[in-house]
């Protein structure tokens, strides 16, 4: 992650939940994991209506992050387009269509986790 100043984990969740609002994601929901978890401090969690949506969600949080200054570590799932995560190493990203959102359910696995409550956004 850059050392730059506002480079910090919450800004960059934050980032990637605006960006995912732009391009019209279902449902956002961010999750603060780092207490629980040493994955990641925060899973951003969203669903595309479609294929072509998820795309064009991941497409849109993978270039403006990277604008942003953030490196992307791994990409897992994009083909398929089902369930596609980004890991920004402090910040895992869940893009999913629905039904994978549904059969997965990881707001009910991560139901401790605290919800990063956004108004306004």
């Amino acid at each position: 992650m850059s050392r730059e100043p506002g480079h910090s984990p919450r800004n960059l969740s934050l980032l990637a939940y605006q960006l995912a609002v732009e391009k019209k994601a279902i449902d956002p929901v961010l999750l603060e994991v780092g207490k629980m978890s040493i994955v990641a401090d925060y899973f951003f969690i969203a669903t595309g209506a479609s294929k072509v949506q998820v795309h064009a969600i991941c497409d849109h949080l993978m270039k403006k992050i990277k604008e942003a200054g953030y490196p992307l570590l791994h990409v897992e799932g994009y083909r398929e387009g089902w369930w596609v995560v980004l890991d920004y190493g402090s910040l895992v990203i869940h893009i999913f269509q629905p039904d994978a959102r549904a059969f997965y359910d990881l707001e009910r696995l991560w139901s401790k986790a605290p919800v990063v409550e956004l108004t306004g956004t």
